[in-house]
């Protein structure tokens, strides 16, 4: 079976629906992983919407393992060194594990060098590759500003330097079509920040994009883990290589994506 650790802060709704999809599907039988642990850079009873998520991977049976980076940062005197020092302790408390690849699933931390050593690790972005870069946020007003007619989302190797990462797996879809279209109309000869400064993220076109880019995006971490399992992709010596040990730049897994989106309906 195939092992895999997961990073969570578990601040909002979408590390509850990465996490949770990943159970479903293991639970189905369509995934066949195992997940060693979830860790989080927050602690039970420091946030209520975190103590949510918790409690969900304790219900779901994986092993949980809390590391509080402010109370840790609070000890160490705010030393500048508290985010190398943070993940060398993160390290430590997850010896007893032994994962083949770990997962940020809304992990808000950024790793060091030491961390991204340790274990390879994928990070979700919101984007295709060439895209725009940044929070999600960030990256649906560049696609409105730049009046985009297509995104993606796709899985990096995490870096040191953020979103600088191998490539290691994406999915597209177009942000045209009879349901964009007419949201793309009711926007047209405004400027992004007028948009921001009256409907802001309740724009109808933001919601529909954010909605298409969710979609997917779970699928393509089942799809990326899959692919994971299967042995039709593997890291060695730092890079992602199929099952001859040749380098993979990105496999596009939209037809896999779409087909089950299909199917789901």
């Amino acid at each position: 079976m195939f092992r895999i650790g997961l990073f969570a802060t578990g601040r909002g709704q979408g590390s509850l629906q990465l996490v949770t999809a990943v159970h479903n599907a293991v639970e189905s039988g369509s995934l066949p992983i195992s997940v060693e642990f979830v860790f989080s850079n927050r602690e039970p009873g420091e946030f209520e919407p975190t103590d949510r998520f918790f409690d969900a991977v304790q219900g779901f049976g994986y092993p949980l393992v809390t590391r509080s980076f402010r109370r840790f940062k609070r000890e160490l005197g705010d030393d500048p060194e508290w985010r190398v020092q943070y993940d060398r302790e993160t390290i430590k408390l997850l010896a007893p594990f032994n994962p083949e690849l770990c997962v940020l699933a809304g992990y808000l931390l950024i790793f060091s060098p030491e961390l991204c050593n340790r274990y390879p690790v994928i990070n979700l972005h919101p984007s295709a590759p060439g895209g725009p870069i940044g929070m999600w946020q960030n990256v649906i007003w560049q696609l409105i500003e730049a009046r985009a007619t297509a995104s993606g989302n796709m899985m990096q190797l995490v870096t040191p330097e953020v979103d600088k990462g191998l490539v290691v797996s994406f999915s597209t879809y177009p942000i045209t079509g009879p349901v964009f279209d007419p949201l793309w109309h009711n926007i047209a000869n405004r400027t992004v920040e007028d948009i921001k400064a009256t409907e802001g993220e309740e724009l109808p076109l933001f919601q529909a994009i954010r909605e298409a880019g969710t979609l997917r995006e779970r699928q393509l971490l089942l799809e990326t883990l899959r692919t994971f399992a299967q042995g039709r992709m593997k890291f060695a010596n730092g890079t992602a290589v199929d099952e001859q040990g040749h380098p993979v730049r990105g496999l596009d897994l939209t037809e896999q994506i779409e087909t089950r989106l299909r199917a789901a309906d």
